[in-house]
């Protein structure tokens, strides 16, 4: 398999096979890291990260992965770039690659990404978009085959919009990896109808099912994994939030939703989460709306079956697989 000089867009570009080796090298990784293993294989490379949305998690993984493989990390916000507004998309990624081996981006429209990969000859790695977050999926599926032990037989179900970009790339994973996948949501905030079928024809071939359900009873006995994520996603209209409450209320994952699952089900979010009010936005959601907790209560985030912090750790690992792999020299 030949990863170098390779764009990291979306799970559906690479086949269950490059997906499964990425997971493999993320596990290797994983143990340098551990064991102080030096693996500084690129001191001359040096990335950039553009960043239109802000972030913790992706940030500080694909820094201290940098910095693990030896590389220079240059961070770029949005009051630090011209990209889109004095410099369009295309001249901004010529100039990058002329200056970096790598060009991260985390924003809104997938078509930025796209674009960026399109004009840059040096491999463009997606952090985050409105439409999908393969970064975090690796992550996700790095985190349940360590917990299970396999992946195989196991059932992700993902609850709330199952039509945002976490979801998107949890369903395409899953699909991959012949997984089965529940997206248990309302009808009006189910998947593009052509993600969808593409992904089932993956599963198919894979050997798993992908089912998109209104039905939260659709869960009983059968879920591994109950994920969930934020009900609004960073830079929606505030303005949506009554709305999405009324939605999405009945897809909170409580530890009655966890008992629903298999007895050995595990919850899982990409973070951060409103299960407390210890965040300025929470505690305005709680007094406009007089929510304590939303996608899911604090009982079941800080419970024993809760793996959202392995979760964050396995950014890194995974993260660092895709940089190398791209990164290394072909042959």
């Amino acid at each position: 398999m030949e990863f170098a000089g390779r764009d990291f867009l979306q799970i559906l570009d690479f086949s269950s096979e490059e997906l499964r080796y990425m997971l493999d090298v993320a596990k290797n990784f994983k143990q340098y890291k551990q064991t102080g293993q030096n693996h500084k294989y690129f001191p001359d490379k040096n990335i950039v990260l553009l960043f239109e949305k802000t972030s913790t998690r992706t940030r500080c993984s694909f820094e201290v992965a940098s910095h693990d493989l030896g590389m220079g990390v240059t961070y770029l916000d949005p009051a630090a770039s011209q990209m889109g507004h004095k410099e369009s998309i295309a001249d901004t990624a010529k100039v990058l690659a002329k200056l970096y081996d790598g060009i991260e981006y985390r924003g809104f429209a997938q078509k930025t990404v796209d674009d960026l990969a399109k004009y840059a000859n040096v491999p463009v790695w997606n952090g985050l978009t409105d439409y999908s977050h393969p970064t975090q999926a690796l992550a996700d599926f790095l985190t349940i085959e360590e917990h299970f032990g396999s992946l195989d037989g196991l059932t992700v179900a993902y609850l709330g919009d199952t039509r945002n970009n976490v979801a998107n790339s949890l369903m395409a994973m899953s699909a991959k990896m012949g997984v089965n996948y529940i997206g248990c949501g309302p009808t009006e905030l189910q998947p593009d109808d052509k993600l969808l079928e593409k992904c089932q024809a993956v599963a198919t071939a894979q050997g798993s099912s992908i089912t998109i359900t209104p039905d939260i009873n659709s869960l009983a006995g059968t879920a591994d994994v109950i994920y969930t994520d934020v009900w609004l996603s960073m830079g929606e209209d505030k303005a949506k939030w009554g709305e999405r409450i009324k939605q999405l209320q009945p897809y909170q994952v409580t530890m009655q939703v966890m008992d629903l699952a298999k007895p050995t089900a595990v919850f899982m979010h990409p973070l951060p989460s409103f299960h407390d009010l210890e965040t300025s936005v929470s505690r305005e959601i709680h007094d406009q709306y007089g929510l304590s907790e939303m996608e899911v209560t604090d009982e079941v985030f800080n419970s024993d079956r809760s793996l959202v912090f392995e979760e964050a750790e396995n950014r890194m690992h995974t993260i660092k697989a895709v940089l190398y792999l791209t990164l290394k020299p072909k042959g």
